[in-house]
């Protein structure tokens, strides 16, 4: 019995073990929290890039005309100065023979310097109202309006019509263009000009009360008594005579620097300041031609840094999402590119191998060795055996049994079946079995098949053929999914006849196939035997051992008839750890023979065709085809909705139209393409995560283990025998 301070001890470890245990619950793996923390990021960039390009809370609303009479008189017969800062109205107007030049919502990239060049020309000073848009997209715009002497005023952020906004939204218009302000030049302004203003004479009873806020929160507001009219582009000449001021009177002209084409502006200036300098006119800044303090006032401390800090982030959040747009368009021709090659060397590979005449030389005959290695597969192992065991083709079958705990070859034995040998060892890994099996074959073609697949009675025939052509040193059979009658396994089910075997056929065109399939393929042993036979390096060993024989000169091609029967799986979390362990053994392999890509002959050739193609097409292309998901999501709710919706069901039916040439091509029922939509909604960014989990585990230096699936024994082959069902088998588990 425990002492009382034993039990306290006790019981305080076990409150540490406890604590400890939850705190390990708690912590995220670097596999969710970077993948997470990515998407955050991609999202916040994409949300802040919507808001500086008016795509996110822009309000493009414009009001018409109100009735005038709540509007003070000696406003509306007054200047295009209105000072309602002191809460009685009063306004403004330039003195004679002063011009101030106006430019409005700007800055853009291409017109502004231009103006600016003019300007700079001719000596001559003017006032830019800027929108926070623009200037945190354009900050050194702004830097140079400040350093070449021009004034600068708010013009808001997003430019909407303040008649409909709240005055939260005003604050929020005006305190966010002066942190793009703030930000850009390390200023910030004192006057304003409403969007869609005009003259004083315009104000009416909607806009009124919105200069009156804006005059109660400390600025000046701006409009014009001048208007060139150039966003009508009606002509340099035409907008000339409409900015010249009459009998010498001052004036302040309405221009613009961005909004669309604004040559004929740049132009106008080009005649505009020259001639008014010869009237005696000087075009300066708006406080200098009133006599009245500058305008600007220099921004210090944590608003100074909250401004640079905003530009800062704009300024990432554009870069980043240009190489994202840029990166969308490439994955969208490479997509484009690849179903178009797919389409036309699939239709060249079939016509080819469809020819009357067509052979692969004399037709085998003679037996061969299928190796079907198995842990746990008690299942399915019946199955699987038996099929064998109907082959039209003379075979051995070797089950090689991998250290088992569940019986599985016990109960090949008992099948007492001819031709099959059961070879048991330690559990060592599936290459381990293999290598294995190969020393117990007796012929020089081997067939490799998983312990969750049974053949046709035509398979064997048909996969050992093309070893008729000495150059041949794999083949990969045709692999389909058995268990198509869930949701899940439909899915699976379009992926492997569009996405693994149309594949296969452009693959063997470019005689470049990456994949000899575990549940389907044959080697010739001499081949195998050269290479070393298969590898654990990787968790890929069917990868692996394909590239291996590239590498070492064998050609590897595809029979389309040798079909196979394999049993995918059925839940979300056995489709996750297959499809990782898969696309991370390919990243594996890949980059095991990397060095091909410099080396001569058949190393080389593969290595500087097959690896590039491989890598482009297997791994970096799915890895950014998440973005047009992405920006199809975005398009949906900010961008142009109908368009969006257009490119992407575009893509939809380039994918459709494959899907249904391969179904075509392997003689399948076309109706499981109904869901090929829904497909490309959930399943394709299950297959995202799970290959950026993977790159995420190779660029960490983690390491992955070999993952058993859950299997039922329920495939079988169509036209091969049946397994025997226990009446006691468990009813099979829905998706999930």
């Amino acid at each position: 019995m425990n002492s009382p301070a034993t039990r306290g001890r006790n019981g305080k470890d076990g409150r540490r073990r406890k604590a400890s245990r939850g705190r390990s619950r708690l912590r995220l793996p670097m596999r969710y929290l970077l993948p997470t923390t990515l998407l955050v990021a991609l999202l916040a960039m994409l949300m802040l890039r919507g808001y500086v390009h008016s795509e996110i809370l822009a309000d493009h609303r414009v009001r018409d005309a109100a009735p005038t009479h709540r509007v003070p008189k000696d406003v509306l017969t007054g200047g295009p100065v209105i000072d309602a800062r002191s809460g009685d109205a009063k306004t403004l107007r330039i003195p004679d023979r002063r011009i101030v030049l106006t430019f409005d919502d700007g800055p853009d990239p291409v017109w502004t310097p231009k103006v600016l060049d003019k300007l700079k020309e001719y000596d001559a000073h003017g006032v830019f109202f800027v929108t926070g848009n623009m200037a945190a997209r354009h900050p050194d715009l702004v830097r140079r309006m400040v350093e070449e002497g021009h004034e600068l005023g708010l013009h808001t952020f997003n430019h909407p019509d303040l008649s409909y906004q709240s005055t939260a939204r005003i604050d929020w218009e005006l305190s966010q263009n002066q942190l793009a302000l703030a930000g850009a030049a390390g200023i910030r302004t004192s006057i304003f000009r409403p969007p869609y203003s005009s003259f004083s004479d315009a104000m009416d009873n909607k806009s009124w009360p919105v200069t009156e806020y804006i005059g109660s929160r400390g600025y000046l507001t701006v409009v014009n008594d001048t208007d060139s009219e150039d966003w009508k582009r009606p002509g340099v000449r035409a907008i000339v005579e409409r900015a010249t001021p009459k009998n010498g009177k001052g004036a302040i002209i309405l221009m613009h620097d961005s909004g669309g084409d604004r040559s004929q502006t740049v132009a106008a200036l080009d005649t505009l300041l020259p001639d008014l300098k010869e009237k005696g006119y000087t075009f300066t800044r708006l406080t200098t031609a009133l006599d009245a303090p500058s305008a600007h006032t220099p921004v210090t401390g944590f608003a100074l840094w909250k401004g640079k800090a905003f530009v800062s982030a704009v300024a990432v959040s554009e870069r980043i999402t240009g190489v994202l747009v840029v990166g969308l368009a490439a994955i969208g021709a490479l997509v484009l590119a690849r179903f178009g090659l797919m389409l036309l060397l699939s239709f060249l590979h079939a016509r080819k191998v469809r020819r009357r005449n067509f052979s692969w030389g004399e037709p085998l005959s003679r037996p061969v060795s299928v190796l079907v290695p198995a842990y746990n597969e008690r299942e399915c192992i019946e199955a699987t055996v038996r099929s064998l065991a109907a082959s039209e083709h003379p075979i051995e079958i070797i089950v090689i049994d991998d250290g088992s705990t569940d019986g599985t070859a016990d109960l090949v034995e008992a099948m007492r079946l001819p031709r099959v040998r059961v070879v048991r060892q330690q559990n060592a890994g599936k290459p381990a079995a293999l290598n294995n099996g190969i020393r117990h074959a007796r012929y020089d073609i081997v067939v490799m098949m998983d312990g969750d697949t049974v053949f046709e009675p035509a398979t064997v025939r048909e996969l050992v053929q093309p070893f008729a052509d000495p150059r041949v040193g794999a083949v990969a059979g045709n692999a389909k999914v058995g268990n198509r009658d869930s949701l899940i396994g439909a899915w699976q089910h379009i992926e492997y006849v569009m996405g693994f075997n149309l594949d296969r056929r452009m693959y063997d065109v470019l005689g470049c196939m990456p994949t000899i399939p575990g549940a389907v393929g044959a080697f010739r042993r001499e081949a195998l035997e050269r290479v070393g036979g298969m590898s654990e390096d990787t968790l890929a060993e069917d990868t692996d051992i394909t590239m291996a024989l590239h590498r070492d000169g064998w050609r590897v091609v595809y029979a389309e008839n040798a079909r196979a029967w394999t049993e995918a799986p059925e839940s979300v979390q056995q489709l996750w750890s297959q499809r990782y362990r898969w696309s991370y053994g390919t990243m594996q392999a890949i980059w095991k023979h990397r060095r091909a890509v410099i080396e001569r002959g058949p190393s080389g050739r593969f290595g500087r065709v097959g690896l590039p193609f491989v890598s482009l097409f297997m791994v970096v292309a799915p890895l950014l085809a998440p973005l047009i998901d992405v920006f199809l999501l975005y398009g949906l709710v900010f961008g142009p909705t109908g368009k969006t919706v257009a490119a992407w069901f575009g893509v939809l039916v380039v994918q459709a139209v494959c899907a249904a040439y391969a179904f075509r091509l392997d003689k399948e029922r076309m109706t499981h393409l109904l869901s090929l939509p829904l497909q490309q909604i959930l399943y394709r960014q299950l297959m995202y995560v799970v290959l950026l989990q993977s790159w995420i585990t190779a660029l960490t230096g983690g390491r992955l283990r070999w993952q058993k699936l859950r299997r039922t024994g329920a495939v079988e082959a169509p036209g091969g025998v049946s397994a025997q069902r226990r009446e006691s088998a468990p009813e099979r588990r829905p998706v999930g």
